[in-house]
């Protein structure tokens, strides 16, 4: 493009609304005006100018919500740069790579024994990053950063001590390591908190600019959206729902308390209550087949755990007032299996609420599966890049 045709997206108002498209996925050029401030005609000249630069695309058109007229869904095009995502579970680790706005274009999952494995894991995840790029989806130079989320407390590029559901990993320099491995600027972040991001921004929560989002795994994480803001808290630890105790003389949670939520809710306590029946056969995937064929047995332990998450939850919605709560994780990976859990979380959430405290809370499955926390991950990387280094 020559200079003449460069001007308007160098300038500030072209910044803008890239930027504005950057962070609000399948906007709309009546979104971006709004959260700009800028005229309508002002934005479709500029939206045009970036789409003829390709930074932007349009994806389609969404229909409008009130029965209006539909509009065009705009995107950040894959020729403005891309990103890495990366979720360290517990046994695999899952690999993305998204446009700005978190659009997937490619990704790789590994099983692997991520807890026990820091070195081996850093090293898939660096040989993943490479194969990705190397399928030619996008120009490894227009890469702009990498985004891990891990299941620890994380300030900055910091973890917060020995991260308990990652036993060997204390010490590890995850994100020096990524760097020199990549030469890539790369940020850390709590898997539940970018879960939330991702679930607000691409999935369940989109268009709710407070809401609890809730994952439910080997542990219970939890990430908070208040008022449009990913919120940390004052130490990176806001959202740590599953070591809220619920009962005083329970079991000995991992983080040394008892009764902790997650010693009632997460995979782990779930399959240790259907070995009962089960023995060693018990999974997570068996007691999901068997609420699927309807067994009694394990639609009671779901609607059980649903009962003491909504109890949970209430103490949450009522100081933070949010308008939805996502639950994802592998417990809701099925969905007619979850119904359970979700619907008896639903009742007991309005139950345990104040009749002061909004009573129209909507509890709703999560929609983007096992890869929110990667898509998180890469969104991450994404808010540290700034529009002048696109353009």
């Amino acid at each position: 493009m020559n200079e003449e045709g460069l001007e308007p997206l160098l300038s500030r108002n072209g910044r803008a609304v890239l930027a504005a498209v950057q962070s609000r996925p399948r906007c709309s050029r009546a979104d971006v005006a709004r959260a700009t401030g800028l005229s309508t005609s002002a934005v479709s000249t500029l939206v045009g100018n970036l789409i003829g630069a390709g930074l932007l695309v349009e994806l389609g058109i969404n229909p409008s919500a009130g029965g209006g007229r539909p509009s065009v869904s705009l995107g950040v095009a894959p020729r403005a740069g891309s990103l890495i995502g990366i979720h360290l579970g517990h046994a695999d680790l899952r690999v993305v790579l998204t446009t700005l706005d978190g659009t997937l274009l490619a990704e790789r999952r590994h099983v692997l024994d991520v807890d026990h494995a820091p070195a081996a894991s850093l090293d898939r995840v660096a040989r993943s990053a490479a194969d990705l790029l190397a399928d030619g989806a996008v120009d490894a130079s227009g890469v702009r950063g990498v985004g891990v989320a891990i299941s620890a407390p994380v300030v900055g590029a910091r973890l917060l001590g020995s991260p308990p559901m990652l036993l060997d990993w204390g010490g590890v320099d995850i994100g020096g390591i990524l760097a020199e491995r990549t030469g890539l600027p790369v940020h850390l972040g709590n898997d539940a908190t970018l879960g939330a991001l991702a679930e607000w921004r691409l999935g369940a929560g989109a268009g709710v600019d407070d809401l609890v989002y809730v994952m439910l795994g080997e542990g219970v994480g939890s990430g908070l959206i208040l008022g449009g803001r990913l919120y940390t808290g004052a130490t990176g630890t806001a959202g740590e729902l599953g070591h809220l105790a619920m009962v005083s003389d329970g079991k000995i949670c991992r983080c040394g308390s008892r009764g902790c939520l997650e010693t009632l809710v997460s995979k782990r306590a779930l399959v240790s209550a259907l070995a009962h029946t089960l023995g060693p056969s018990a999974t997570v995937e068996a007691l999901l087949d068997l609420a699927e064929s309807g067994d009694r047995g394990a639609l009671r332990l779901l609607a059980d755990a649903g009962q003491v998450l909504g109890t949970a939850l209430a103490g949450v919605c009522t100081i933070t007032d949010p308008r939805r709560v996502v639950v994802g994780g592998d417990l809701t990976a099925r969905p007619d299996a979850s119904d359970a859990l979700l619907t008896a979380a639903r009742r007991a959430l309005d139950a345990a609420l104040p009749p002061v405290a909004n009573h129209d809370v909507q509890i709703v499955r999560a929609r983007l599966g096992a890869r929110a926390e990667a898509l998180g991950a890469a969104l991450l990387a994404g808010s540290r890049v700034r529009s002048v280094d696109v353009l």
